[in-house]
């Protein structure tokens, strides 16, 4: 029997037509980027599909479990490699079956893309399915919805056999998408969302509002620990941190009381613009869930968006608590998020914040203080730290000369 590889399935990739090998390339890039603590010899295309073989010939339900969080796959199967020999390819199919877990019913499941094969796709399954029936007489051949579907394909003179597949978080290659930035804090909401949008293929570089120096810098290790958490998925480049708590004080003192929240985030919002001006990225994304706190109607919303003209992307404006929650177990940032750490968010709050802002109001708060003063100290006083994790990700040029760049355009 030959050498155990590890096959990769997509879906979305199938659908892009002429663009279908630059996503595929994209894949094979990433995964190599995610592989590469696994002694692999080698990620290639193959029949519409990517193989990733280990060096010893064995690939590892590990090195499975690891290709399955890289976004764009959408499922993962240990597969023998075997010759055109009958025999080989049946004992394949037997110890593959036998892998499968408990299972009662099974079928097998042959696709012919060697022309030059003598055997067609149906006498494959017939001799197959003998040589299974032999091996588990006490099981069950059933056509529709078995338990277990034994693959056999034949690909010019090699045979690749499968039976077990791991399922994949799917979605586009990172990279295939463009660069957006992300208002990551460290609570349950915009992990998820930030998760959500490097898995539709974009590059996310993340910027977070901390509460320092009114506060600890706790929820700075939080995020930098939720970042880490992306590190299968590699959807992160580079993190901000902007902080904030001295520019919320002087906000508190001189805005009205209701409109604090909104206020703020007009200037995190208004940073996280210039931020992504210097990064070349194309949208702001944020957590909020339409209706879940006050600053997130859609009054206020609006009243924040007229800061910005860049596009804002919201991933969990439809979704609850609840299911952004269960998102977060799954995709490992929910421990991270369950630990409490004072940031801006918690900072300064007011005690009855304005549900419905009128944008006028909002307006003349806003002209109250100097924004853009503040907008452009903060730029200039944010820090960051990269993570060799994205190879889609490329970062600006000098942070100081543009930031003279920009700070002469004034909106």
């Amino acid at each position: 029997m030959g050498e155990r590889v590890c096959l990769v399935h997509y879906h979305e990739i199938g659908l892009k037509g002429k663009n279908r090998p630059a996503f595929e390339r994209q894949l094979v890039t990433n995964l190599g980027r995610a592989l590469r603590t696994f002694p692999i010899s080698g990620v290639r295309r193959a029949f519409g599909r990517l193989v990733v073989s280990a060096e010893d010939g064995r690939a590892s339900s590990e090195l499975a479990h690891a290709i399955v969080q890289v976004p764009g796959v959408a499922r993962v199967s240990l597969a023998y490699v075997c010759s055109l020999d009958e025999g080989e390819y049946c004992a394949a199919a037997v110890r593959a079956l036998g892998e499968a877990g408990e299972f009662k019913t099974f079928k097998v499941h042959a696709r012919r893309s060697a022309t030059t094969y003598e055997r067609h796709s149906i006498d494959i399954n017939r001799l197959v399915g003998d040589a299974l029936c032999q091996a588990f007489p006490d099981r069950e051949v059933r056509m529709h919805q078995p338990d277990v579907t034994v693959y056999v394909n034949v690909v010019a003179s090699r045979v690749y056999v499968y039976a077990s597949s791991a399922v994949g978080v799917g979605g586009l290659p990172v990279g295939t998408a463009g660069k957006v930035v992300t208002l990551l804090s460290s609570g349950f909401d915009s992990p998820v969302a930030t998760w959500m949008v490097g898995r539709r293929g974009a590059v996310c570089v993340p910027v977070h509002f901390s509460g320092r120096p009114m506060t600890a810098d706790t929820s700075e290790y939080l995020c930098q620990d939720i970042v880490r958490a992306f590190e299968p998925a590699g959807i992160v480049g580079r993190l901000y941190v902007v902080p904030f708590g001295e520019r919320q004080r002087e906000i508190s003192l001189i805005v009205p009381q209701g409109l604090r929240i909104i206020i703020y985030r007009r200037v995190m919002f208004a940073v996280s613009e210039r931020i992504a001006r210097i990064e070349g990225a194309k949208a702001l994304v944020t957590g909020e869930s339409l209706g879940q706190v006050a600053s997130q109607t859609l009054d206020n919303i609006a009243a924040v968006n007229e800061v910005v003209s860049m596009p804002v992307l919201r991933p969990l404006i439809g979704s609850d608590k609840q299911e952004i929650m269960r998102r977060a177990q799954r995709i490992g940032t929910y421990d991270i998020s369950s630990q409490a750490a004072d940031d801006c968010c918690t900072l300064f709050m007011p005690r009855r914040p304005e549900t419905h802002a009128r944008l006028s109001k909002v307006l003349e708060a806003w002209d109250l203080f100097d924004h853009d003063a503040m907008i452009d100290d903060l730029v200039r006083d944010a820090e960051y730290l990269d993570f060799d994790q994205c190879p889609s990700y490329r970062p600006p040029r000098d942070l100081s000369e543009m930031h003279d760049e920009l700070l002469s355009r004034k909106r």
